[in-house]
């Protein structure tokens, strides 16, 4: 290249890398913030029983209407969010507000639920919005780093609404603590102007010559890898909301005595463990391969789940550990489907994998409190026992055998 052309293509890369570090950090600003309500919910679901007087199936159906609806609407918001990107990502704070505020005020079985799959459908467009966003710009060396730090910020505000309802008083109602938990929402609604001018609808729907050039390598039929990944997204679905969603706080309460406060701060240690792990395995992943990392992620994942559903006290406790830490790998199958993905069908494989995904996360509570929270950690173990499965399966292929020798 000549000097000159040099000089003048300088500004032009610098511009275009200010412009995907703002628009990455608004995606985080939109994730964190949308994630407060979701982490208040856990520890209130005990408190929610009591006072709706729900039997253990009618719990899990309520825990579980989140996912039912993600699972549900994930395609149609694949599609929304492919055409209408801007849109998507100012609609989905505007309905997590309408479902939690109703969800809040909620005085019966049916209105509970309907809040839940109000809330389930405005976390499915924010996610898939969120992550064919950054897909779309995921090239290059650090790309399992930034799907972590994408993470990251979910999982601050997973902790955040965590410790904003541990610290709340005791004798608050349920309703009102999720409210003052839930309350990050509003910011997102503040910077909705802002959202509209970095993301507006289509803009990324065109694609230069160089990046359908740059796509030929990738794989048009769902191959054998991609069949592996949605089978690891579903357990990683599976386990998270199994433990998370039913059988931590519940058991956390009947059998150990834990209060709001005891069964926020398990559900923080893990999402601590999560958090501290996020980024170094970001790294490896991008040094020594998605597929090895995720494997040994899996396993320890399989560990915990498997602690949390039968382990006595101790052996909860560290389940805990070992669970927050296998969420660490969330993100990984993402960027190994972006990696065999065209451009062009990235909204469509997205969102068939979110069917995957929410339908676990789905199953998971629902079946829980259809077996009741004595037979629940039964079937929890037998989720991390699927997980240990499926990672060493990871860890056996050439790939990570390769890697691990490295």
């Amino acid at each position: 290249m000549p000097e000159r052309e040099r000089v003048l293509a300088l500004p032009v890369a610098h511009e275009r890398a200010v412009l995907a570090l703002s628009s990455t950090a608004l995606l985080c600003f939109i994730s964190l913030c949308s994630c407060f309500s979701m982490g208040a919910f856990s520890p209130l679901l005990p408190e929610i029983g009591r006072a709706g007087a729900l039997a253990d199936w009618q719990l899990g159906v309520v825990a579980g209407a989140l996912g039912f609806a993600r699972m549900a609407t994930a395609i149609p918001a694949g599609w929304l969010a492919g055409r209408y990107l801007g849109t998507t990502l100012c609609a989905s704070p505007v309905l997590m507000l309408a479902g939690t505020v109703l969800l809040a005020a909620s005085s019966s079985f049916s209105m509970l639920v309907l809040g839940r799959l109000i809330l389930g459908f405005a976390y499915t467009l924010a996610t898939v919005s969120g992550l064919i966003a950054l897909l779309l710009d995921d090239r290059g060396p650090g790309a399992s780093v930034r799907l972590n730090t994408f993470e990251f910020s979910a999982m601050i505000g997973v902790l955040g609404g965590l410790g904003l309802v541990g610290l709340l008083p005791g004798h608050w109602g349920w309703s009102f603590s999720l409210l003052i938990a839930s309350s990050p929402l509003l910011l997102i609604l503040a910077a909705v102007p802002t959202i509209r001018r970095r993301f507006p609808d289509a803009s990324r729907a065109p694609q230069t010559r160089a990046s359908r050039t740059s796509d030929t390598r990738h794989r048009d039929r769902m191959s054998v890898t991609l069949w592996t990944m949605f089978a690891v997204g579903i357990v990683l679905a599976l386990a998270w909301s199994a433990v998370s969603q039913f059988l931590l706080p519940l058991r956390g309460t009947r059998e150990f005595g834990l209060d709001r406060g005891g069964v926020a701060g398990l559900l923080m240690l893990a999402q601590l463990v999560d958090l501290v792990a996020l980024l170094p395995v970001g790294r490896l992943a991008d040094g020594l391969g998605r597929t090895p990392v995720l494997g040994f992620v899996i396993v320890v994942l399989g560990l915990g789940t498997a602690a949390v559903g039968l382990g006595s006290f101790p052996w909860f406790v560290a389940g805990c550990v070992c669970f927050g830490f296998g969420l660490a790998g969330w993100m990984l199958p993402v960027g190994v489907i972006r990696e065999h993905t065209r451009t062009e069908h990235l909204a469509w494989r997205m969102g068939v994998y979110r069917v995957g995904v929410d339908a676990a996360m789905f199953f998971g509570p629902f079946a829980s409190g259809l077996l009741g929270e004595e037979n629940a950690g039964i079937f929890v173990t037998a989720v991390g026992g699927l997980a240990l499965v499926v990672g060493g399966r990871l860890l056996l292929t050439p790939s990570g055998r390769r890697a691990a020798e490295v």
